[in-house]
């Protein structure tokens, strides 16, 4: 077994962590939750690309995606300006 394919279990392991922090109530485990996603994603899109899983690879950058919206979503802005 090679080290790509090992990438799965880091993977997963990450995306139970995120999975666990979004669920929070307070914004910032939240915020880092998305963090922790998008690690996950970038772990999963190596495995996949390893295993040309590329179904997966796709689902990633989608999931990439609404990840980095959650990112914005939870950084606190600056004093005084509007959140959309």
């Amino acid at each position: 077994m090679d080290f790509l394919e090992l990438l799965q279990w880091p993977a997963m392991a990450a995306s139970l962590a995120a999975a666990w922090l979004v669920a929070s109530s307070k914004k910032g485990p939240r915020n880092v939750g998305f963090w922790v996603f998008l690690l996950s994603n970038v772990l999963w899109i190596a495995w996949g690309w390893h295993d040309d899983a590329y179904a997966l690879i796709a689902l990633q950058l989608g999931l990439a995606l609404t990840n980095i919206r959650g990112v914005f979503k939870t950084t606190t802005p600056p004093h005084g300006a509007a959140r959309g």
